[in-house]
């Protein structure tokens, strides 16, 4: 299911970073009392009441040119396209300050959005500055909540008003026998030829079908007996939207479709290697749980000897380490080279995803493993290993019933992990083990 995304805009140092921050518990925006210092837009998944969402922070709309205008233009088209991308938009507006000409412009372009808009007015820190919120009301954008970001006042109820405008046409409507592929990656890495490529093998494309997000047209084709459904992130039919090619424009649209997907096609290009925009997209995609290929395209553009792609696949696995279960597959979409062999390795990565142990062989597995590697103790105490079963699919997810979850060391359960992985394969889809001690089992 795809997450619904709130973004938060406004003018800059109106504390759209500390609300940021205050809803993630931890400083993941950079906090300064100058304006311009969140440039980029970041992201984080968040969760209120049992709604799970993924919030922007975005730089500010500056409505003035200055002599930093390059820097500022930036700025206001990474704003543009977060409330492009977003369900429900918080503007923020500073309380102290009170409303300015550039709070006034920021307002029409957000009523043009047609979009839910809540106007947060921050700095509100006392109950005698609550009238200060009143004169908000002339943005025209319904009531405005007066909240204190630095000291988590009224959150809560922002949080309430946030939640409640949720779109509720975000339920994935595609068959679940089917294998989502999302193609995911920087712009200019090949996707869209990536996607062109694969579609045009010898296979069935049975219809073009609305996505979730908004206007996104998803390809559903079949190969043999098995039914796909590619889902549209390369932006081949929404680029005119988008004025610059900067790289962090894609990273929205391909959180999207990872939450959608069952099986990610990782691009990189071969020319460039991994970077660090490539680093945040692929690392989404594993936290989400999601079966990952990494597609190193335009493999023809490269000088090759008998150890060049081993080479490569070190470089992957030293940027990626996250992604050591991935396979890496060296292809071009412009000549074709191997590109007949993705589809195939998706099936693959998606029947390693829906794989299922029984719980016996799992306890054998354990038993070998501490034979061979005796559990951690610490001051005395040493950790015992009751049992594990598998709790879930997609991706497998096991539970480790312990005497105490406190005594396992995240070396041992990677050592576990690596156990489940020579014995089983789980290539291409993340594990998920949880530790829980006896009376979490007895309950």
């Amino acid at each position: 299911m795809a997450k619904p995304i709130v973004a938060i805009v406004g003018r800059p140092n109106v504390g759209k970073s500390t609300f940021f921050n205050q809803i993630g518990k931890k400083r993941v925006s950079i906090v300064e009392d100058f304006p311009g210092v969140t440039r980029d837009r970041i992201y984080m998944d968040a969760e209120w009441l049992n709604h799970q969402f993924t919030m922007i922070d975005t730089g500010g709309i500056e409505l003035e040119n200055d002599g930093e205008g390059k820097i500022l233009a930036s700025m206001r088209q990474q704003a543009r396209l977060a409330i492009e991308e977003a369900d429900v938009i918080v503007f923020m507006v500073d309380g102290r300050t009170g409303l300015t000409h550039d709070d006034e412009e920021i307002a029409h372009i957000l009523r043009n959005t047609r979009k839910p808009v809540i106007v947060a007015v921050n700095k509100i820190d006392s109950p005698k500055q609550h009238m200060d919120v009143f004169e908000f009301y002339n943005l025209g954008l319904g009531d405005p909540i007066g909240i204190s970001a630095a000291n988590a006042l009224n959150v809560g109820d922002l949080l309430d008003e946030i939640v409640k405008n949720f779109p509720k046409d975000l339920d994935d409507d595609i068959e679940h026998d089917e294998i989502r592929i999302a193609v995911i990656g920087r712009p200019n890495v090949g996707k869209s030829s990536l996607v062109n490529a694969l579609l045009g093998q010898e296979r069935v494309i049975v219809s073009d079908v609305a996505g979730t997000t908004r206007d996104a047209i998803d390809t559903q084709f079949e190969d043999g007996d098995t039914h796909f459904t590619l889902i549209d992130t390369a932006g081949m039919r929404r680029k005119a939207k988008i004025d610059m090619p900067v790289e962090r424009y894609s990273v929205m649209r391909s959180l999207r479709a990872v939450d959608r997907a069952d099986v990610v096609l990782m691009v990189l290009s071969a020319p460039e290697g991994v970077t660090e925009q490539d680093k945040k997209i692929a690392g989404y995609a594993h936290e989400s749980g999601k079966g990952c290929i990494i597609v190193v395209n335009k493999w023809d553009l490269i000088k090759k000897d008998d150890k060049t792609s081993l080479r490569y696949t070190e470089d992957i696995r030293d940027e990626l380490g996250f992604l050591q279960y991935a396979p890496v597959l060296y292809a071009s979409a412009l000549t074709k080279q191997r590109v007949h062999r993705v589809v195939d390795l998706v099936k693959y990565v998606a029947e390693q995803q829906a794989m299922r142990v029984q719980t016996s062989v799992l306890n054998q597995l354990v038993l070998d493993a501490v034979s061979i590697n005796p559990p951690p103790s610490h001051k005395g105490k040493q950790l015992k290993i009751y049992f594990m079963t598998q709790a879930d699919i997609k991706p497998p997810k096991f539970l480790i019933f312990v005497n105490d979850p406190e005594l396992m060391h995240f070396s041992y359960l990677r050592f576990l992990e690596n156990r489940l992985r020579e014995s089983f394969g789980f290539e291409g889809t993340p594990l998920k083990l949880i530790v829980r001690g006896r009376k979490e089992e007895d309950e």
